[in-house]
């Protein structure tokens, strides 16, 4: 439901609920469709989270590298918490580790092309994708799917943390991949310092 008639059911200025809404700050879960209104996915006026909800419900979680294995573990417990305060009875836990500008994440692919999965739970929006999250979202929605992202706030470093990404992914296709990392570094270093 739209996030005016979540606040209108419990009581609440409407104002309110929408900062609540762009600030992260929300009880329940939400989600902000290409049209920037958001809605509410309460539990106690969506049972068993809506007619969507009867496919298998997923919780993807992803980081960008290997040695960031514990944070991928506390992600993952934290989807599959928040699926269960939801009521979905079982969800699906599916990690992967890689970067957000890299297409062939084979994990994803999978969920993507599983009909049979409806909703697909992620912490933020760039743990799903770096860029054009929102073409994804309206190629599910045309199939009846939908992703519930947990977080919808944006994170202060993203514009740095993606600017490296898109560097490091250019350098990779010029320099091979083993460079890429290094002469990202120096670019970054370059723009930051002129």
């Amino acid at each position: 439901m739209k996030a005016s008639e979540w606040a209108k059911k419990e009581g609440l200025n409407v104002q309110t609920v929408w900062y609540w809404c762009r600030h992260g700050k929300m009880p329940v879960p939400v989600t902000r469709t290409p049209t920037s209104t958001y809605l509410v996915h309460d539990p106690k006026y969506e049972p068993a989270l809506s007619p969507v909800m009867t496919g298998r419900t997923v919780c993807y979680a992803r980081v960008s590298s290997s040695d960031q294995k514990a944070d991928l573990q506390r992600q993952a417990d934290r989807l599959k918490a928040f699926a269960i305060n939801l009521g979905v009875a079982n969800p699906t836990v599916v990690t992967e580790t890689g970067s957000g500008m890299n297409e062939n994440r084979k994990q994803l692919n999978r969920l993507l092309a599983d009909s049979k999965i409806t909703t697909i739970i992620v912490e933020h929006r760039d743990r799903l994708a770096r860029m054009n999250v929102g073409l994804i979202e309206s190629a599910l929605k045309a199939q009846g799917r939908r992703i519930i992202v947990v977080d919808d706030s944006e994170q202060e470093d993203d514009l740095v943390r993606d600017m490296t990404e898109v560097l490091t992914s250019f350098c990779a296709r010029l320099y091979g991949k083993r460079a890429a990392k290094h002469k990202a570094q120096k670019a970054m270093e370059a723009a930051h310092d002129a």
